[in-house]
C-alpha cells in the first residue's frame, strides 16, 4: 500500500505515523528523542525512528515509503533543508533532509518548521478546513504563528514568517531571550501566565491550567494574571490581523485548553481594540498534538502531487 512517512521532532518527544495514499493513518508512533544524551545522538534517534518507520511499511504494508515529511523545532531552512539552530535540542546547521534522504535509501523528503506544519495542518484539514486565509498561533512554552495562504504556509525571505511571539507589546517591559524587551510571549505563552500566577498565588507549582480552574471560581489574584495575559494576547492579535487580514484565527497550544475561559475575554478584548479592521473568526485549534505529524504527512504528499494532496484526518 502506498504511503508516506511523517514525523514531529519535539524537545522531549517525537510523533510518527505512515499516511496512506487516502489520508489514512496505517500506523503511529512515539519515542523519546534522549537530548539528555546531546545533538548528536538526537539527530541519530530521529534517522534511527524514521529507518524503523520505514521497516514496518515494507514488513506490513508491502512496501517502502514513498517520501517522507519532517517537522522540526527552532529556525529551518526549508530550502535547503537544514535544521539551523534549535535550542531545546541542543542542534545546529544540521542537514536533516540530506540526511534522512540517505537513510530512507534516497526517498524525497521535505522539511518543515513545527509551528508552521502543525499550522499547515490546523488551516487545511483542522480548525481552518475551507478557508482561503488563516493564521494560526500556537500559545505554549512561547508562541508562535503560521500564516496560511491558499493551503499553503509562508516561511518568509527568511524562513522567520509568523513569529507573532516576538512582536512587542510592552515596550522597555520584560526582557525577552530574543535580545528584545516586552514581547508578547513574556506576557501571554502558557510559561509565562504559569510563572505570574505561581508568583501571584505564591506556589511555585502553579500553573496555567490552575491558573485558568482558578479564574473560573473567581480569584480575584487568577483574575488579575489572566487579564493582564489577554490584554497582551489581545494586542498582539490584533497587530497581526492589521498585517494579514486573516478570514479565520485558529488558536492552538496549552493555553487554548483553557477553551472559552480564554476565548470569551479574548473576543471582547479584540472586539474594543479594532476600529476599521475586521475581525476573523477566532476558533480553537481542533487537531491537538497531532497537528504536527499531520501536517509532515501532508508535506510528503506535496512533494509527491503538489495538485492531488490527500484530505489527511485525525
Amino acid at each position: 500500500m502506498r504511503h508516506v512517512i511523517a514525523l514531529d521532532v519535539g524537545g522531549t518527544g517525537m510523533k510518527a505515523a505512515l499516511v496512506g495514499a487516502s489520508g489514512e493513518l496505517l500506523h503511529q508512533a512515539r519515542r523519546a528523542t534522549g537530548r539528555e544524551r546531546g545533538p548528536d545522538a538526537v539527530v541519530e534517534t530521529v534517522l534511527g525512528f524514521a529507518a524503523e518507520l520505514r521497516a514496518y511499511g515494507e514488513r506490513h504494508l508491502g512496501e517502502p515509503a514513498a517520501a517522507a515529511g519532517v517537522a522540526v523545532p527552532g529556525i529551518v531552512d526549508a530550502d535547503r533543508g537544514l535544521a539551523v539552530y534549535a535550542a531545546n535540542l541542543g542542534w545546529s546547521d544540521v542537514p536533516m533532509r540530506k540526511l534522512l534522504g540517505e537513510r530512507l535509501h534516497g526517498v524525497p523528503v521535505a522539511l518543515g518548521h513545527d509551528v508552521r506544519t502543525g499550522g499547515l495542518a490546523e488551516g487545511r484539514i483542522g480548525a481552518g478546513r475551507g478557508t482561503d486565509r488563516f493564521l494560526f498561533v500556537a500559545l505554549g512554552t512561547g508562541i508562535a504563528g503560521a500564516i496560511g495562504i491558499d493551503g499553503t504556509v509562508e516561511a518568509g525571505a527568511h524562513g522567520f514568517a509568523g513569529e507573532i511571539g516576538h512582536i512587542v507589546v510592552r515596550p522597555g517591559g520584560t526582557p525577552c531571550p530574543c535580545g528584545q524587551r516586552g514581547c508578547l510571549e513574556r506576557y501571554a505563552s502558557a510559561a509565562a501566565v504559569s510563572q505570574a500566577w505561581a508568583q501571584a498565588s505564591g506556589n511555585p507549582e502553579a500553573d496555567a491550567a490552575s491558573c485558568a480552574q482558578a479564574v473560573e471560581s473567581g480569584d480575584e489574584r487568577a483574575l488579575r494574571v489572566w487579564r493582564q495575559a489577554v490584554d497582551a494576547l489581545a494586542d498582539g492579535l490584533v497587530t497581526a490581523l492589521t498585517l494579514l487580514d486573516p478570514r479565520t484565527l485558529i488558536i492552538g497550544g496549552g493555553l487554548a485548553e483553557a477553551g472559552e475561559t480564554l476565548f470569551t475575554p479574548l473576543r471582547a478584548a479584540m472586539e474594543r481594540r479594532v476600529t476599521f479592521q475586521k475581525l476573523p473568526a477566532l476558533v480553537p485549534a481542533a487537531l491537538g498534538d497531532t497537528a504536527g505529524c499531520l501536517g509532515a504527512g501532508l508535506l510528503a504528499w506535496d512533494l509527491l502531487s503538489t495538485h492531488d494532496s490527500p484530505e489527511v484526518t485525525a
